[in-house]
């Protein structure tokens, strides 16, 4: 019973649907938990603007954990019963970019699942005899789901999976977008913009790797108290100030920081982050997520000696990667409860939408 999109900008919709099973190299999941990410909201409710179509109807979701239920041929990595987290960055461990150390962008059935169907053109999910797309490839909210065992990671069998569904995105995608694309340092200073989970995920982050003052940026006060949890040292309000964030920031820090991370995807935002970093050294990664939009870049800011970078998926190799992120939980040096706001059944996914529009939920966690 996935909670099915039928068209942009309708609420999801709870159906009775078939889930196919695994073909040739693909995985059933059981779907424990999942992570109501901004990227769904997105996608249902702006996705003309900030994001590429994609067809509906669709199930969405593409943060979760859960375990194996059967495995197709040819799969030798699994077995039902595992625990994993499906992955909508795939590692298939054997192309140019999987040997290289200088990128996690594995293409492995990319186009495909960037359009809602796996390795044959076709998805495993269907209402009536009619086809519903999985978005990213992996559709977590749903019971069941179907996915490439090249887009999947096994995990400890000890981990508890209503908590490490926060790796199958946003954690991740924060955390490694401060320690791995800007390799923050010890004693620095770091500016963090937009205090979601991506974004208090890269708090975390600057704090893990000894920064010495971690600003946060948010237009929403609710959210500074969460990010002193994280480690930010002071959070600035834009609303609160009649110049420019940016210019907040440089004169706060006499100079700007040494690292921002962008974590809206606002393009304008992700111009005042970059302008906020030191000019002959500092660097910006920008984490937040806009496929159509244009970021605005002065010649002479980046001339100077700025470094402009993106991250996606904060850098790691997924399905070696995130058991190592789990593993860090487990040993307690890698926060994820604290992230959890609310938690509710599938049904109520509606819900969990209006609280992360609204500013008052940082991750719902839904129990399937």
């Amino acid at each position: 019973l996935p909670a099915v999109a039928w068209e942009s900008g309708k609420p999801l919709s709870i159906e009775d649907v078939e889930v196919a099973p695994p073909k040739v190299h693909e995985v059933r999941i059981k779907v424990v938990a999942a992570g109501v990410c901004h990227t769904d909201w997105e996608y249902l409710y702006e996705a003309e603007k900030g994001m590429k179509f994609r067809p509906f109807p669709l199930v969405l979701g593409h943060e979760g954990a859960g375990i194996v239920e059967s495995v197709g041929p040819e799969v030798t990595t699994f077995s039902p019963g595992d625990k994993v987290i499906p992955l909508f960055l795939p590692q298939c461990g054997e192309c140019e970019r999987c040997e290289s150390a200088k990128t996690n962008h594995c293409r492995k059935n990319w186009a495909n699942t960037q359009v809602g169907v796996l390795a044959d053109g076709t998805s495993r999910i269907s209402y009536q005899g009619q086809q519903v797309y999985q978005f990213l490839g992996v559709s977590a909210f749903s019971q069941y789901t179907v996915v490439p065992h090249t887009s999947l990671a096994k995990i400890r069998s000890d981990a508890p999976l209503d908590k490490v569904f926060l790796l199958g995105c946003g954690v991740s995608t924060g955390y490694g977008a401060a320690v791995n694309t800007a390799k923050v340092e010890k004693n620095s200073t770091c500016a963090v913009f937009g205090l979601g989970a991506v974004g208090l995920a890269a708090v975390m982050g600057c704090q893990v790797a000894g920064a010495k003052r971690i600003i946060g940026v948010d237009i929403n006060p609710d959210k500074f108290a969460k990010a002193a949890v994280f480690g930010a040292t002071e959070c600035v309000n834009p609303k609160d100030h009649t110049m420019p964030i940016q210019e907040v920031l440089v004169k706060m820090t006499d100079g700007g920081v040494d690292y921002a991370v962008e974590c809206v995807g606002s393009p304008s935002i992700m111009t005042a982050a970059f302008e906020s970093t030191k000019d002959s050294c500092g660097s910006c990664v920008i984490a937040g997520w806009t496929e159509t939009g244009v970021m605005n870049v002065k010649v002479e800011k980046i001339l100077m000696g700025r470094t402009l970078r993106g991250t996606y998926f904060g850098g790691w190799k997924s399905v070696e990667d995130v058991p190592k992120l789990v593993n860090d939980y487990m040993k307690q040096k890698l926060k994820l409860d604290e992230f959890i706001t609310h938690s509710l059944p599938l049904d109520q996914i509606n819900v969990a939408f209006d609280l992360l529009r609204t500013g008052k939920s940082i991750r719902t966690v839904i129990s399937l």
